[in-house]
């Protein structure tokens, strides 16, 4: 009875998450961190990746190709300078606390790209194993959603423009699922905003991936990429190029943004309160102060741009 119960509450909560435009993606992770901890999660979770990057493929219907190009050109040195100094800094935070190497590494590759992605990507070309893999992503995970949740509350206090809010949280917030969550929450203009800026960092997966990949190369590693990003400019070029069918991509990109509440729901209910407690200080230490430093750092400088 309990397991037909878990399985009608979480399609329940999964159509609401969907169809109600009152539950925002913060809300939508504490939906389904609340049902993961009380009744479980009934559904294999593999698939929320899919969804998550068909829903950012989505929001290419949003995005203008020339300020997706334009925001390219002006962004590349500052997020490479930024990927390359939160490396560093994670690395040498990470020696300091004795943190495990290749744990540290995939902590420090998750807050300078992109979350999970990164740490995927990153974990599979030095060989990670499950435990390395694990803790790095839970670490993440909790600041994420922190961030989701943080985020919107200070750039309203702070008073940010969309623009500023939009450049911030793509800077600032891990995986692309918490970033278009919180700047959806803060507007449309900072949601297209930080997307693109987000994507911009994602870019550097494939060289960091090959970079830490050479103190522990094997014949035949394979290096995960987020092709999802090709397809998100394929959108962004059919939206741009062909405004007679604006409306139907006004479709895609709603529906998109509705599919990333879902993402967060499903994301949340992933994850129980126990992964959580196996994370241990030290990681979590790391991976806490490399993102209050990126974040502080980067919301200084955008308030002075």
């Amino acid at each position: 009875m309990k397991s037909i119960f878990s399985h009608i509450l979480f399609l329940v909560l999964l159509a609401l998450c969907f169809f109600l435009p009152q539950i925002t993606a913060p809300v939508a992770l504490l939906l389904g961190l609340l049902l993961a901890s009380t009744f479980g999660n009934p559904f294999n979770s593999d698939y929320v990746g899919y969804v998550l990057k068909i829903s950012v493929v989505g929001l290419g219907f949003g995005v203008n190709t020339h300020i997706l190009l334009e925001a390219g050109k002006q962004s590349l040195v500052s997020t490479a300078f930024l990927v390359a100094t939160v490396l560093l800094i994670g690395l040498l935070l990470g020696k300091w606390l004795q943190n495990e190497s290749k744990t540290s590494l995939l902590i420090s590759a998750g807050t300078a790209i992109c979350g999970g992605s990164a740490i995927a990507a990153v974990g599979t070309a030095i060989s990670a194993n499950t435990k390395q893999l694990s803790v790095a992503s839970g670490t993440i995970f909790m600041l994420n959603a922190l961030a989701l949740l943080v985020f919107p509350v200070v750039g309203n206090w702070l008073g940010l423009s969309q623009e500023k809010f939009g450049l911030w949280a793509g800077i600032a917030i891990h995986d692309t699922s918490s970033v278009v969550g919180a700047a959806a929450k803060y507007g449309e203009t900072a949601l297209n905003i930080a997307t693109t800026t987000k994507l911009v960092r994602i870019l550097w997966i494939i060289p960091l991936a090959i970079i830490s990949a050479l103190p522990y190369w094997k014949r035949g590693t394979q290096i995960a990429y987020p092709y999802f990003i090709i397809f998100f400019i394929v959108a962004s070029l059919l939206s741009t190029n062909y405004p007679a069918y604006q409306s139907l991509f006004q479709h895609f990109y709603n529906f998109a943004k509705r599919g990333l509440v879902v993402s967060l729901f499903l994301i949340g209910a992933g994850i129980s309160l126990k992964d959580l407690c196996e994370i241990g200080i030290k990681p979590f230490l790391q991976g806490l102060i490399l993102w209050l430093f990126t974040a502080t750092v980067s919301l200084i400088a955008i308030c002075f741009m």
